[in-house]
């Protein structure tokens, strides 16, 4: 066999097996789409099949009875508020860490990397007392201030990574024409960091709009501030579960997120391989 030939089989092989991983991960989507237009006794006969009549009521039933509009805006301020804070902190932190290596800043970011694995379950209780005392509950600063605390972490690492490799030459040159320090930052150095800054906010805004445990904890019962997530689990009763709402509002849901996904997708590679290799 020559080794064209082998290299196309190869190559056939690395395709089917992706096209295989693809559908694998791809089904879910299937089962949240084809048993959100149907009835409940359909999904419960079998949950797989094609439905037999299309309930597209089921969608204007989820609109009204979780007040889509209102949910759908309190979960973008959320994730909008957070993720602008933790991209302006984060990038403005890491900035200063790296071009002031200091035993300090070299310790601090130690305790970013450290922090990362700590799990979140094990400071439940601490987070609700800390910010029971704070005042921080059932508002919209105290779930961003949140929010930005367990986020800020793998945003200044990937931050991190990605400055290292940006020249000061070209900030030396900006102090020599008289820019400030911040002039420095925002005018020269952050248009730079738009790819790792794209990264950052769609990791962060599929983790924080997808999120329920933060906004049981933070939010409680504060209805003003319900997001999708704890809307949606209105159709999970004690003795009855609507799988047919449910799984349309679970579609209404993420409908906003994966297409921001789609669209920005190729700057999580670009931004992530970028800051691993430079520097």
């Amino acid at each position: 066999m020559s080794r064209e030939r082998a290299a196309k089989l190869r190559l056939l092989g690395l395709e089917s097996g992706g096209i295989v991983l693809a559908l694998l991960f791809l089904s879910p989507f299937y089962f949240v789409l084809v048993n959100s237009v149907k009835s409940l006794g359909e999904i419960l006969v079998d949950a797989a099949s094609l439905p037999k009549t299309y309930l597209f009521s089921n969608y204007a039933k989820v609109w009204d009875v979780i007040r889509f509009p209102k949910v759908l805006l309190n979960s973008f301020a959320i994730t909008a508020a957070s993720v602008a804070c933790i991209v302006i902190i984060g990038s403005m932190t890491a900035y200063r860490l790296v071009r002031r290596p200091s035993l300090f800043n070299k310790m601090l970011f130690g305790c970013f990397i450290a922090s990362m694995t700590i799990p979140f379950q094990s400071i439940m209780l601490q987070l609700v007392r800390v910010t029971s005392l704070l005042e921080l509950r059932g508002n919209l600063p105290g779930i961003v201030v949140c929010y930005l605390g367990f986020g800020l972490a793998l945003s200044v690492v990937l931050f991190h990574g990605f400055i290292k490799g940006v020249p000061t030459e070209i900030e030396e040159a900006a102090v020599a024409d008289g820019c400030t320090p911040y002039g420095v930052f925002w005018k020269i150095v952050f248009p730079l960091l738009l790819p790792i800054a794209v990264t950052v906010v769609i990791l962060n805004a599929l983790w924080i709009w997808n999120d329920y445990l933060l906004p049981v904890l933070i939010i409680g019962s504060n209805k003003d501030l319900t997001t999708i997530p704890l809307a949606v689990t209105r159709f999970f009763g004690q003795y009855t579960k609507q799988w047919d709402l449910a799984l349309a509002g679970l579609a209404m849901s993420v409908a906003p997120i994966v297409a921001m996904f789609l669209l920005l997708q190729k700057y999580i590679v670009e931004g992530i391989t970028s800051g691993s290799i430079k520097g």
